[in-house]
């Protein structure tokens, strides 16, 4: 059997494609313009030819000219578009031109009409003053020739021992005549002791703000350090529970105020620990810094959902009409 095909934008580190290869597509072609999540792609996608460019200096025809297809011939293009702006975790500037890197890949929408497209966002996306951005994304989405949903989904009930709510857009071409739709959720989720069992430790950060050292074995499961200082800091630094999904885990990640403690070790977790609770498989490699490889795994799609997302919609959509 032919495997489906896809195109990732905003490819990052390959979260996204690794649920997709997972799902038994091909990837024709990734895009980024990370060096770190360039290099660390290729890393673990050898196979997969990958363009450290600019989205916004790419064209559609030299994608298609590149892997020698025609328009509207291939199944998926995918795309995960900088979400800092929209972050409840950041500042939420409506303003931020990275919200508007959407509509690059609406661009690229436009000019290879795939069979289907899927873009992820975070869910702060339709929370507060983003909602009007929210809609112009929508609305944008819905002029092309596609019969266009949004849903929010929560990646915890997907096989992903992380709590993680992200907006997934999805767009089926009218002519194909179906409907998009999304995968169930599972009933069970994954808690971070289970994810974490039997996890060989790898390079092991401590807290180094020395005036608030004496805070840190008094944050119990599940707390910010907010709960636990004088003036009510540090509420980026927070300490999982053993018992439930981890939190989100972010881009940022700092030694002395931004970061996740482990559930009973007064240090935060490794990148080991983070590949686990964000669904990578063990021997997935990350490369840099201690802080460049908890960015690249902050700013992944967690490669179980899209595993669901991707299997659902071969399933569902493309099977059916590539039949």
């Amino acid at each position: 059997m032919v495997k489906p095909t896809i195109i990732s934008t905003f490819a990052g580190c390959g979260g996204s494609s690794l649920g997709y290869q997972w799902a038994g597509f091909k990837e024709l072609l990734a895009i980024d313009f990370d060096k770190n999540a360039v290099e660390t792609f290729k890393l673990n996608f050898p196979e997969v030819p990958i363009w450290q460019k600019d989205i916004c200096t790419v064209t559609g025809r030299e994608i298609l000219d590149f892997c020698n297809i025609k328009k509207g011939e291939f199944d998926i293009l995918d795309g995960s578009p900088p979400c800092q702006g929209f972050s409840t975790a950041g500042k939420r500037k409506v303003t931020d031109s990275r919200n508007d890197l959407f509509k690059e890949f609406v661009r690229l929408v436009n000019d290879l009409q795939p069979k289907v497209f899927v873009m992820e966002n975070v869910s702060g996306m339709v929370k507060g003053k983003m909602k009007g951005k929210f809609i112009e994304i929508i609305q944008t989405l819905k002029s092309l020739n596609y019969e266009v949903k949004a849903k929010l989904m929560n990646a915890m009930w997907y096989e992903v021992p992380q709590s993680r709510k992200r907006i997934i857009f999805i767009g089926v071409r009218k002519d194909l005549n179906k409907i998009p739709s999304y995968p169930e959720p599972l009933k069970k989720i994954i808690t971070v002791r289970e994810a974490l069992k039997n996890c060989q430790i790898s390079e092991i950060k401590y807290f180094t703000n020395n005036k608030e050292l004496y805070l840190i074995p008094l944050i119990k499961q599940g707390e910010n350090m907010s709960k636990r200082h004088p003036k009510g800091w540090g509420f980026n630094l927070h300490r999982c529970n053993a018992n439930k999904p981890c939190c989100t885990i972010t881009k940022t990640m700092r030694t002395s105020q931004t970061g996740i403690l482990h559930y009973f070790e007064d240090r935060f977790l490794t990148i080991s620990e983070l590949k686990r609770l964000s669904s990578f498989p063990d021997d997935f490699q990350f490369i840099g810094k201690f802080e460049d490889q908890w960015a690249r795994i902050g700013n992944a799609v967690m490669p179980k959902f899209m595993y669901h997302i991707a299997k659902h919609i071969k399933e569902n959509i493309l099977e059916l009409v590539n039949a």
